[in-house]
């Protein structure tokens, strides 16, 4: 897929951050767009966005990506709004910071749902689509945290991965196939988004946190440097270029590094660096 003009695209997620860049980027090279978020405000806002700055057809659904009944019906309505459906950005997603001994199973199903089964839903529902179309893609987002492990985000690690092993064996499967459908599996680093402080904090974290959870995310998303309009772009580059991952922020491309020079004793470092942070902070 060299050319977005003329092609639609369905996005989850998009009342925000990576969402909202990629809809922007895709309307403004003439790219007709199918946009969800669980956040009617926020849909509305990029919707808003788009019609102001291109002519492209849009179309919107407030939308839970957990709701598999509800993503069929948003991918059949997606399909009879316009011509051909050409792409799936299963964007949508959600964080826990919470010990695995912590964490509640109430918050483990609450992010395995909306983190892991809100991609396979999209990917299911979109897919014949996708290939009716004869040129078709699906973007899954996953992030750095699906290349290596990180403490308090056991939870999140478990989705991200998931994401990459099941892109990764769907993209496989296409090709085997043959089929006219290819897939992504994308690696964000630190985004500048709002998900820091839309996440669940298990009662362990709030503590280790020792203030409001809300000004501590606040302050860690400073430490983020790429912004979500970066971050779309670079993921249409690698939609252009049919790349198999895309890494997105030096933080990623760090990380990446790490993971192949250090698949296991990675996880050393990481456990002296937190010692050494609980011992200071004591």
């Amino acid at each position: 897929m060299k050319s977005f003009a003329g092609k639609t695209a369905a996005i989850t997620g998009a009342g925000s951050g990576i969402g909202r860049g990629l809809a922007l980027a895709l309307a403004q090279q003439g790219c007709s767009l199918s946009l969800s978020d669980v956040n009617e405000t926020g849909l509305a806002q990029t919707v808003k966005l788009v019609n102001s700055a291109s002519t492209v057809d849009v179309t919107s659904q407030i939308l839970d990506v957990a709701d598999r009944e509800g993503m069929h019906a948003w991918a059949d309505q997606t399909a009879a709004d316009h011509d051909d459906v050409h792409m799936i950005f299963n964007n949508a997603g959600v964080a826990l910071a919470a010990g695995v001994a912590d964490a509640s199973y109430e918050d483990l199903e609450w992010i395995v749902n909306i983190n892991f089964w809100g991609v396979v839903y999209g990917t299911k529902a979109f897919l014949p689509l996708l290939k009716a179309s004869g040129d078709g893609h699906i973007i899954n987002i996953s992030s750095v945290f699906g290349l290596i492990g990180v403490p308090s985000q056991g939870a999140y690690n478990a989705t991200k991965f998931a994401v990459r092993g099941f892109t990764e064996a769907l993209r496989e499967e296409l090709e085997i196939a043959d089929e006219p459908v290819s897939a992504t599996s994308v690696h964000p680093g630190g985004i500048k988004t709002n998900i820091a402080r839309a996440a669940r904090y298990s009662s362990e974290m709030q503590e280790l946190v020792g203030q409001d959870a809300a000004s501590g995310a606040t302050k860690f998303e400073k430490l983020f440097t790429t912004t979500p309009d970066s971050a779309a772009s670079t993921i249409l580059k690698g939609v252009q270029r049919n790349a198999r991952r895309v890494l997105i922020g030096p933080d990623a491309h760090a990380i990446d590094i790490i993971a192949r020079l250090m698949p296991s004793s990675y996880q050393r470092i990481i456990v002296a660096g937190a010692r050494m942070a609980l011992r200071n902070k004591s």
